[in-house]
């Protein structure tokens, strides 16, 4: 038998099976709820369309959209495996790590999981996944959330999984943090729509949107973004119980003046991070540098205020930014063996000279220092594969 279904002028034949429903779901009952609450609304809303438009729309069904009640996807299991936000708020060392990949593009997961590993030897206690550095501007969502999904797999209890689910679009940024918290990470980062800029209210309500779903960090870069987040902005949306804190790049007296309100910071500036942790109060870093030096990232935070061991790594810092981000890691790393020279555009590696200028470093630091086995290589252009399609 078939069993049709009637929505305005629109059928749905079911062939096979009927339905046979003897009472609504609680889920049912809560929406029908909602919408006999609004009931009047859209009455108003039918009865206030124009004699016109009533004949323009003969026969064509009609819809009233209207946003139901937020339920998070989630389940008992996940709730009980989840990590608090104040233990977030307590971490101190966070890499920014790495996105390596294989010569034809896809993700080198073995070299990925090596970079891992080293980063918790090293005392590393959080990873960004997806972000800048590691590359999730030029991800898909599947290439962002299985990544995300794999390293909680296999670290996941070994370090906080934190992972970069921003967008410039609210409702990508949603459905991508809602996937994340799916596959297990510990917490999302997000930062402020960067090309479709919004208003203070806008970002209220964008960051608003995806605190519902878990622990989050608010990143601000207003060097990539073109929009500073205002501290309006983040007094406004630190009531959320799932704020965790704020990653800021604008400088050390925005880092103290948040410090001073009970905020958790993360400098987002490695040649600023040992001022901002001694002598501003951070939390700490999310670090770029972390991925050469973990051990030595590790020490400037936690063993101490070090001018000396501070100053004689800002050279290497100031190397890592002399084109934007990740375009001096991605070269150092390859330079170190620990990944291939393989890039997506539209970075490319940095130039023979600035190539040169990393292995003397290396030495004047330390090969011992940094990770990886190999010996530090000077790479000649034709070393590197820069790739358009993967």
């Amino acid at each position: 038998m078939a069993t049709t279904l009637r929505i305005g002028n629109v059928r749905s034949h079911s062939a096979g099976f009927e339905v046979n429903r003897l009472r609504p779901s609680k889920r049912e009952l809560e929406l029908q709820s909602f919408v006999s609450i609004r009931g009047s609304r859209l009455r108003n809303v039918v009865s206030n369309v124009s004699e016109k438009s009533d004949k323009q729309r003969v026969g064509a069904a009609r819809a009233a959209v209207m946003q139901a009640p937020a339920i998070p996807m989630r389940s008992r299991k996940m709730m009980k495996l989840s990590t608090t936000v104040d233990e977030l708020k307590n971490l101190r060392l966070i890499t920014a790590i790495k996105t390596p990949y294989l010569p034809d593009g896809r993700f080198d997961l073995e070299a990925f999981d090596s970079l891992v590993d080293l980063q918790i030897a090293n005392g590393a206690e959080g990873l960004i996944v997806g972000g800048t550095t590691g590359e999730g501007q030029l991800m898909t969502w599947d290439e962002h959330i299985m990544l995300i999904g794999h390293t909680v797999k296999y670290f996941g209890s070994e370090i906080k999984v934190i992972g970069n689910t921003g967008s410039n679009s609210t409702r990508e940024a949603v459905h991508a943090t809602e996937q994340g918290f799916a596959v297990g990470m510990h917490g999302a980062l997000h930062i402020n729509p960067y090309y479709g800029k919004t208003s203070n209210e806008g970002l209220i309500r964008h960051f608003s949107s995806v605190l519902d779903m878990g622990p989050t960090i608010i990143y601000n870069v207003p060097g990539r973004t073109g929009q500073d987040i205002s501290p309006s902005v983040i007094n406004e949306i630190s009531v959320n119980s799932n704020f965790v804190g704020i990653k800021e790049c604008v400088g050390n007296e925005r880092v103290g003046a948040y410090v001073e309100k009970g905020f958790s910071v993360w400098s987002g500036n490695d040649d600023q991070f040992h001022d901002a942790r001694w002598n501003y109060g951070a939390q700490g870093v999310i670090s770029v540098v972390s991925n050469l030096i973990p051990r030595l990232a590790h020490k400037l935070l936690f063993d101490g205020k070090d001018v000396d061991l501070n100053k004689k790594l800002l050279p290497l810092i100031d190397w890592l930014f002399v084109e934007p981000n990740p375009i001096g890691l991605n070269t150092a790393l390859a330079q170190l063996g620990v990944i291939r020279p393989v890039f997506r555009l539209p970075y490319v590696p940095l130039s023979i000279e600035k190539r040169w200028e990393f292995v003397q470093m290396v030495h004047d630091i330390g090969r011992e220092h940094f990770v990886g086995d190999n010996d530090v290589q000077v790479m000649e252009d034709n070393d590197f594969a820069l790739l358009a399609r993967f």
